[in-house]
């Protein structure tokens, strides 16, 4: 009942009180959260008189009483009392009579308001059995909004990193690229190891990619795991030493994540692939923002491993020939980075230059992306919504995040929309 009155869902226009008065709702008022009446701050009007007061909501009106409202003081500013059932007439303390509105709530809407806010967060949705009777383009506006409020989301983020390097933009695009590099399992470790190892220091030897490569394994950790026999892994050691010396570098004692991973996923490929992009020439912030396509995207972010890593996976396998994966990243995953790299640090970049071209050229790529499908997309797929593109695969993640994983099924629009076909009561049904 609380959320019909919030929303307005079944308040309508000749609305009468139980004693015969019109009503109208000027404004619901404000939820209360706390003790004390169900809204603040709420507008009426009652045969034409305004009130601006409280609302307090029952099932039956004699909960008044059973509630103790009738000896609180906080009680005694309420303008409206909205029950279910009338079964009495309420008075304040002062003996005043207060307006009271009957609000019966369709079994129909209690129904699907039960069944969103008990459903299990699994994998099934809770709205499944009816999104597919919403119309179109409800769906479709949510989703447009959603996919927008995820973008920015990470370009917040950039920003937010911009704000801790002193405005260092080509700082920003190393630390995110390493974060993306990581993808879900070790982003934050890849952060980390940014972070440590500042791009000011690797900018002084960029032509030199075994010094790179030596500086990001050392500070990540993986050199004094390999094996004493590993001729290479020892002379990145070496290299390393020197530069940690040299800059002062303190391993950040990195905890990476390994278990149950496909070699060309761990994070040795993952950094020696970094070192690449670091060394590909011109800046890295200004090969990111000259992304317009994902074949641009695949020729940057796309090297191959050459050398030790074009025969191991790892310090711990040199396998003594060439591996099945000589490129480090699948076009999916390629196309991971335009979404969590690309579009955030273009658009970002657009919104602090106030570079119209960029923010389009941002939404662009995420428009001519193919939509993903992942355990966060597909049960959405399973009920017939069509997504085309990134931007749309983005929203539906956002969704699955932000409101069917939170249990905030009531707030979302598509929840809310079902609620609303079935707010309205017929008694004869």
């Amino acid at each position: 009942m609380q959320y019909l009155w919030q929303h307005k869902l079944q308040i309508r226009p000749g609305m009468h009180t139980i004693d015969g008065r019109s009503l109208q709702v000027i404004d619901p008022g404000r939820l209360n959260t706390d003790s004390g009446p169900d809204f603040f701050n709420a507008k009426i009007k009652i045969d034409g008189e305004t009130w601006v007061g409280n609302i307090e909501i029952h099932v039956r009106a004699s909960d008044w009483y059973r509630h103790g409202h009738d000896k609180d003081p906080a009680y005694d500013s309420v303008i409206l009392h909205v029950v279910g059932v009338s079964d009495r007439y309420i008075q304040v303390r002062d003996g005043r009579l207060i307006p009271q509105l009957t609000l019966p709530c369709n079994p129909a809407f209690s129904e699907r308001y039960t069944a969103l806010i008990g459903a299990s967060r699994a994998e099934a949705l809770p709205c499944r059995e009816t999104i597919s009777t919403l119309p179109s383009v409800k769906i479709t506006d949510w989703l447009s909004a959603m996919g927008f409020e995820r973008l920015h989301m990470k370009v917040d983020r950039v920003i937010a990193q911009l704000h801790t390097v002193a405005g260092d933009w080509e700082e920003v695009a190393y630390i995110t690229l390493a974060r993306a590099l990581g993808f879900s399992t070790n982003s934050d470790p890849f952060e980390r190891l940014a972070r440590s190892t500042p791009l000011r220091y690797i900018r002084k030897h960029a032509d030199d990619l075994q010094l790179i490569e030596a500086m990001l394994m050392g500070q990540a950790g993986l050199l004094e795991q390999a094996p004493a026999d590993n001729h290479y892994a020892a002379k990145l050691m070496d290299e390393y030493r020197f530069m940690a010396t040299k800059f002062q570098l303190r391993q950040p004692g990195i905890q990476w994540k390994m278990s149950r991973m496909r070699p060309a996923n761990l994070p040795h490929r993952r950094i020696a692939l970094l070192a690449r992009i670091i060394t590909a020439g011109n800046s890295l912030l200004s090969n990111i923002l000259s992304i317009s396509t994902i074949d641009q995207a695949v020729q940057l972010f796309n090297r191959p491993l050459d050398g030790y890593w074009r025969h191991s996976f790892t310090f711990s396998n040199y396998v003594g020939q060439e591996t099945n994966t000589p490129v480090a990243l699948s076009r999916t995953s390629v196309e991971s980075l335009i979404i969590n790299v690309v579009a955030p640090l273009t658009y970002a970049w657009g919104q602090v230059r106030g570079d119209l071209s960029a923010i389009e050229r941002a939404t662009e790529l995420l428009q001519q992306l193919p939509a993903e499908h992942n355990r966060l997309t597909i049960p959405f797929e399973s009920t017939g919504i069509k997504i085309g593109n990134a931007l749309e695969s983005q929203a539906l993640i956002q969704v699955r995040r932000s409101y069917c994983e939170a249990g905030k099924c009531l707030y979302c629009r598509i929840g809310h929309a079902m609620l609303s076909a079935a707010a309205t009561y017929r008694p004869h049904q």
